[in-house]
């Protein structure tokens, strides 16, 4: 079964794309063009996130959000994106241990790619992300590797986006998620580094000295030789199962079955996601009681928790008291947050909304953990962006809760 693989970088708008078309027992067939150049003759499509723009989470999730997508995930992972929740999407991928694994990816990127393809006559599409087409073996983590950068699968549902490396010094994510695996008692026995190229190929013995784990070498390619049956979809898809169609006798009854059982299904889930939308009415009831009983001059309630912290730092500004989302309250925290930097190192300062962001070069990943880790210790959100390209500043943004 012949299958093409489309790659959608979300941050680079259609129509031109890289594209594979794999058949098995044949090398996969690389391409590049427009999308109405693409093939037309392959039973499958996905759609090829790149490793970078699809971040992994786990969270725990009650069992009735267990395997929705949409807003019910998108929330559940606010807390470890800082980001809101309506430019991400999310998708439920399985489980680890006792926690619920998400992928995160952006919205307004996929909604692109996704019309971009639907026009172009390529409805039916099945979503991969580049990190989970590695291969996958327990105690064993793949990484793939162009000779700077890359990506490594850590997980049959997770993997991450390294930074940057070279031939005797590994990537510093690699060496944090390996001392992380080691503090959860998961770390692997074997590292596989697969080269883009054969060139990209690092010097594993000095990687092995200092991840202080042995590694091997893989094959080399990309996502455009992965085998037909690699990855984990992101979401839904359909294939045209044609030769199904003698069995459709046969499988008559178990399709009235299904269609009972789903019915059922779907009258349960309507009935639950009523209950919960009626508890939202009442809870938003509440909020909004509480709001005309605190401030009763208001003219419209939009956004009670919104409105009500407004109302609380005008409050305190009236009263002369300084508000923990003012400017100067958030730089005072961010200061005793940061260790010493490196002078110039401060770029640009922003404050919009109890917003407050800064952009920051010369500093390495450490020292923005450690910035993070001590923001959240003090009741912060905060939002780290790595540097898009090399010398390109890091971004903090700031907001109290």
């Amino acid at each position: 079964m012949s299958l093409l693989r489309i790659f959608c970088p979300l941050s680079e708008p259609p129509p031109a794309c890289r594209w594979a078309l794999v058949n098995e027992g044949r090398d996969s067939v690389p391409g590049e063009g427009d999308l109405s150049a693409l093939p037309r003759h392959a039973r499958r499509v996905q759609a090829v996130l790149p490793a970078s723009q699809v971040l992994f989470v786990r969270v725990r999730l009650p069992p009735s959000k267990r395997r929705p997508s949409g807003q019910a995930l998108a929330f559940a992972a606010e807390e470890q994106t800082a980001t809101d929740p309506a430019l991400n999407q999310v998708r439920w991928l399985g489980k680890a241990g006792d926690e619920d694994v998400l992928a995160v990816f952006e919205q307004a990127g996929f909604e692109a790619w996704r019309q971009t393809l639907a026009a172009a006559g390529l409805a039916t599409i099945e979503w991969q992300a580049e990190t989970l087409l590695l291969p996958w073996q327990p105690g064993r983590w793949h990484l793939r590797w162009n000779g700077s950068e890359g990506f490594v699968r850590t997980g049959e549902f997770e993997g991450l986006a390294t930074d940057r490396g070279d031939d005797a010094t590994p990537p510093l994510a690699l060496r944090l998620q390996l001392q992380q695996a080691r503090t959860d008692e998961t770390a692997p026995a074997l590292i596989v580094v697969h080269p883009t190229v054969d060139e990209a190929l690092p010097d594993l013995a000095a990687w092995s000295r200092e991840l202080g784990v042995e590694l091997e070498r893989g094959d080399a390619g990309d996502w455009t030789r992965a085998p037909a049956d690699a990855g984990v979809p992101l979401g839904g898809h359909a294939h045209g199962w044609s030769w199904l169609s003698g069995l459709a006798p046969r499988l008559r009854p178990a399709a009235w079955l299904l269609g009972i059982t789903l019915g059922l299904h779907g009258a349960l889930l309507v009935g639950e996601w009523a209950a919960l939308a009626n508890e939202q009415r009442q809870l938003r009831a509440a909020m909004e009681a509480d709001f005309r009983a605190a401030f009763p001059d208001a003219v419209a309630v939009v956004d009670p928790p919104l409105q009500m912290r407004r109302q609380l730092a005008q409050a305190r500004h009236a009263a002369g008291q300084a508000d923990p989302g003012d400017f100067l309250a958030l730089v005072s925290q961010l200061g005793g947050a940061s260790p010493p930097l490196p002078a110039g190192s401060l770029r640009v300062v922003s404050y919009e909304g109890s917003r407050l962001g800064v952009e920051l070069v010369g500093v390495d990943a450490t020292t923005l953990q450690q910035m993070q880790a001590r923001l959240a210790q003090a009741g912060l959100q905060v939002a780290v962006q790595p540097p898009a390209t090399p010398g390109a500043g890091a971004r903090l943004t700031v907001q109290a809760p």
